[in-house]
């Protein structure tokens, strides 16, 4: 039985389109060039913040994230970033009596601004709080511990095959892969994901119905 749903952030809940335009901004680069670059950094299995090497060798992201906040261009995103398939599925998910998390590799910062957009949710949590990042299954540990009930009754969800559903596989929860962001598309085809994904979606509005055939096969 699924008992709770646990999501990433970074585009599973936010879509961070204007997030990384702004860096391209900050960089001096145009937005297409650093789409495609990223991109490429993403499908050579490498860590995003590679991308940022390739314009600045050298560039550290804490630091250019303090010195952004310097010139009032602070970490934000609002209501208007959300996916808008998130707050119907919450709300379905909710009715349906599922415990429900938000946990991702975010700073204190982002985990302030997603609890004053007050989710109905039972927990938001980030890397930051934690002390522990994705992919480290220490993240992982931290989620099965804040949830009410064993790995095997979390499905947790994702867009990323690498940094979310192997290491919450490996966790022993429940997995969904989202079809959405930069990862979701590029990694969508990987063979890994039919062994380790529990469902595959798209849409977040997928996800009642995916779920009550799991806990309910008959049906």
């Amino acid at each position: 039985m699924i008992r709770a749903v646990v999501f990433d952030v970074g585009e599973c809940v936010v879509n961070e389109t204007r997030e990384y335009n702004t860096w391209a901004d900050w960089l001096g680069v145009p937005r297409h060039t650093f789409s495609a670059v990223f991109g490429a950094v993403i499908a050579r299995g490498l860590d995003y913040r590679e991308t940022f090497q390739v314009f600045r060798p050298g560039f550290d992201l804490t630091e250019e994230r303090r010195k952004r906040e310097e010139a009032g261009q602070p970490e934000w995103f609002g209501e208007n970033d959300i996916y808008p398939d998130v707050r119907p599925a919450l709300k379905e998910l909710r009715a349906a009596g599922l415990w429900l998390g938000l946990a991702g590799n975010q700073t204190i910062n982002a985990g302030r601004i997603l609890r004053e957009l007050d989710f109905p949710v039972d927990m938001v949590a980030t890397s930051d709080d934690w002390g522990a990042s994705k992919p480290d299954l220490a993240f992982f540990e931290r989620v099965i511990e804040a949830v009410p009930y064993a790995a095997e009754e979390i499905l947790y969800v994702g867009d990323r095959l690498d940094n979310d559903v192997r290491p919450a596989y490996e966790s022993g929860m429940a997995t969904a892969l989202i079809r959405r962001g930069p990862w979701g598309v590029i990694q969508e085809h990987d063979p890994e994901a039919d062994e380790i994904a529990t469902i595959r979606i798209s849409t977040l509005a997928e996800l009642p119905e995916r779920i009550a055939a799991l806990n309910d096969p008959g049906q």
